[in-house]
């Protein structure tokens, strides 16, 4: 299949995709994001939805202490590292950028804790730019579509940012997500009305068995 076949087709399936985490601001959406890591969507929301209420800022953030967040944090599992993740980038935000969210990929990777994948969700998301976040529903289904042969998420990235037209990025990316979310699973994907069938690597090999 084509690029714009794909394209038409993650159209007809997710036609409105949107982000499943809560926020009202950048810097609400980057802590969801790190909160997100091995975490369900469902679950970030139910503890953000207490924690922004009484630290919705990179300023307030930092008068807790990682201990103090961490338990505010802990359902979300990881609760130490994801703490420490959180109090130290909301620090730089304050010391680097006078307390603004950046939004160009090399600043926000600047951040301690913000990997390349956390900083395009933001510029794609809060920023409504151009970007191609690989999380593990991405590389799966990258994979199984044949888009790459890679298993390296920056090098999935090139590859997927190469074959789609750059206009489709950041909504190619929320629909694959939700498509691996809820259709294409890790384990027990519903392929029987899947429109990739004839492309998708893990359809073909559990045909011939």
């Amino acid at each position: 299949m084509k690029s714009l076949e794909i394209v038409q087709e993650f159209d007809k399936l997710v036609p409105n995709p949107r982000c499943e985490l809560d926020y009202k601001t950048p810097y609400q959406l980057l802590v969801a994001v790190i909160l997100s890591a091995q975490c369900t969507d469902k679950r970030v929301n139910l503890v953000t939805n207490e924690l922004f209420k009484k630290y919705p800022t990179p300023e307030k953030m930092v008068k807790l202490t990682y201990d103090e967040l961490g338990e505010l944090i802990f359902s979300c599992g990881f609760y130490n590292s994801k703490a420490k993740a959180i109090i130290d980038m909301s620090q730089d935000i304050i010391n680097k950028f006078g307390g603004e969210i950046p939004q160009d990929l090399e600043k926000l990777t600047s951040l301690r804790g913000v990997g390349r994948k956390t900083a395009n969700v933001i510029i794609s998301e809060a920023f409504k730019g151009d970007a191609f976040a690989v999380d593990t529903h991405v590389l799966r289904i990258a994979s199984r579509l044949g888009l790459t042969k890679s298993k390296n998420p920056d090098q999935v990235e090139e590859d997927l940012k190469k074959f789609f037209p750059k206009k489709y990025w950041s909504k190619l990316h929320y629909q694959i997500v939700l498509f691996g979310r809820y259709k294409c699973k890790a384990v027990k994907p519903d392929c029987a009305s899947c429109p990739f069938q004839d492309i998708c690597k893990y359809f073909q090999e559990k045909s011939q068995n």
